[in-house]
């Protein structure tokens, strides 16, 4: 666990600090596109974050590869060099349509071949755990369109939802952690060295989300783009993929006891085929929802619109930070109440536990403009937004008094001037403009950019 938790730190660490560069990058090479009308940001924002999330997987590969225990999932397994090359393809396919804005279809025949790449290098699916039937080995055709269909529906989930600031990394981040829980334990505690390539891509692909969430929050300073997106679904699908079809059942002892006992410890096995539709439980039903509702309306499934669930919890009145953590509830919800049942679905309370969250979020979907407000003694504690304004409570006393009236109409203050001024417009910037988004990757930045101050350097 020691060599995993420093695999994780280096990768994150190596992210975190490649992102700041990569953005002033971004920013000199003009990846700053404008905004559309889809978009939620107001501002021009770079993108070509996937550099450095690459940057960090390949870290994460070097580091591993000189550890003691895990340089075996190299020697005994071709499957880290198969993802290697997968995600060097699809990044550098992503780092294009950020910089040139390629056709959809391009990026679909790019997405099929890194598939292939991986499956030609030996990290496809062999066998699937079917329920009441047991192992059923596939054909090499059979094995190579489930992989490739496997990596393709995931890359374009992850993409899907990689619309609002930190959702897709932190999404991903959850979906993770949990996988990796899933396939340490099945390695650890079945003794199947096949998990192993797994768990090394599972918590490598948490770092490398740990290290870009703190540029990605809300206000964003950079976006990982295509190139990011991509990337971080192609090493999920291969953390589904390694794992799935490669546990024996014969190897983990289940038959044994009663049928009831051998129903209930056959669930790990049937685990593999579960686990990656629950990663991917939210981004992929908002794909599924996005290609119904454009082809109902006689639209290419690779239209954009603003109809997915980031874009509905917005317009329901959630905040931008609360209908993020709202998602990151729901991913949480699924992705570790699958590994709970996978761990004691014998226990009624893991399925109670589930419902009573599941109701907590509806209660939270239900209130999109509750703000709670917490006492004055704890308000030095908690963000802004929670705090009482002391504005409004001077502004109510202030309109007391009339005997300021006549005063201020002395001054030349014209009829109406007791109401609030309007305030400001100030249009988004353009890309392109010198100095925009010039603010370091740990500093402060301004919500809106003024047009006479786009061309000043910060």
């Amino acid at each position: 666990m020691r060599e995993y938790l420093l695999t994780l730190c280096i990768t994150a660490a190596v992210t975190y600090l490649l992102t700041g560069p990569v953005r002033k990058f971004a920013i000199v090479a003009g990846a700053v596109p404008e905004i559309r009308a889809r978009d939620v940001h107001r501002e021009p924002t770079p993108r070509l974050g996937g550099i450095a999330m690459f940057f960090g997987l390949c870290a994460g590969l070097l580091v591993a590869d000189h550890l003691t225990n895990l340089n075996e999932v190299f020697e005994n397994s071709n499957e880290p060099r198969a993802l290697l090359s997968g995600a060097a393809l699809i990044w550098l396919i992503g780092v294009l349509d950020d910089k040139f804005e390629i056709d959809a279809l391009i990026k679909l025949g790019g997405q099929m071949i890194a598939a292939g790449v991986m499956v030609m290098q030996g990290l496809t699916i062999l066998w699937l755990p079917i329920p009441s039937v047991g192992n059923v080995a596939l054909t090499q055709w059979q094995g190579t369109l489930l992989t490739v269909a496997l990596v393709v529906i995931t890359i374009n989930a992850v993409n899907f939802v990689d619309g609002l600031d930190g959702l897709a990394a932190g999404m991903v981040c959850i979906a993770s952690a949990a996988f990796f829980l899933y396939a340490y334990r099945v390695w650890v505690s079945y003794g199947i060295e096949a998990a192993a390539p797994a768990t090394l891509f599972s918590v490598i692909l948490m770092g490398m989300c740990v290290g870009f969430l703190p540029h990605n929050m809300h206000p964003a300073r950079i976006f990982m783009g295509d190139s990011g997106s991509m990337l971080i679904g192609l090493v999920l699908a291969a953390g589904a993929i390694s794992i799935t079809g490669q546990i024996d059942p014969d190897a983990m002892n289940l038959f044994s006891g009663s049928e009831r006992n051998t129903v209930h410890q056959m669930v790990p096995v049937y685990i593999p085929l579960l686990m990656p539709l629950t990663i991917i439980a939210i981004p992929a039903a908002d794909l599924v929802l996005a290609i119904v509702r454009r082809t109902w309306r006689g639209q290419s499934p690779f239209a954009a619109d603003r109809g997915h669930l980031h874009h509905r919890l917005l317009e329901v009145g959630h905040s931008h930070s609360r209908a993020v953590l709202i998602m990151y509830f729901w991913s949480a919800l699924i992705a570790f109440g699958a590994l709970s049942y996978s761990v004691n679905n014998a226990s009624m309370w893991i399925v109670l536990s589930v419902v009573a969250l599941s109701a907590i979020g509806l209660v939270l979907l239900l209130l999109p403009r509750f703000t709670p407000r917490t006492p004055r003694w704890a308000e030095r504690f908690v963000p802004p937004r929670y705090r009482r304004s002391r504005a409004s409570e001077a502004a109510a006393g202030a309109t007391a008094p009339a005997a300021s009236v006549p005063a201020m109409a002395a001054e030349g203050a014209v009829e109406g001037a007791a109401e609030p001024a309007a305030p400001e417009h100030r249009a988004p910037v353009r890309a392109g403009v010198s100095g925009v988004n010039g603010a370091t990757a740990i500093g402060a930045r301004a919500r809106l950019v003024d047009r006479r101050k786009a061309g000043s350097s910060r």
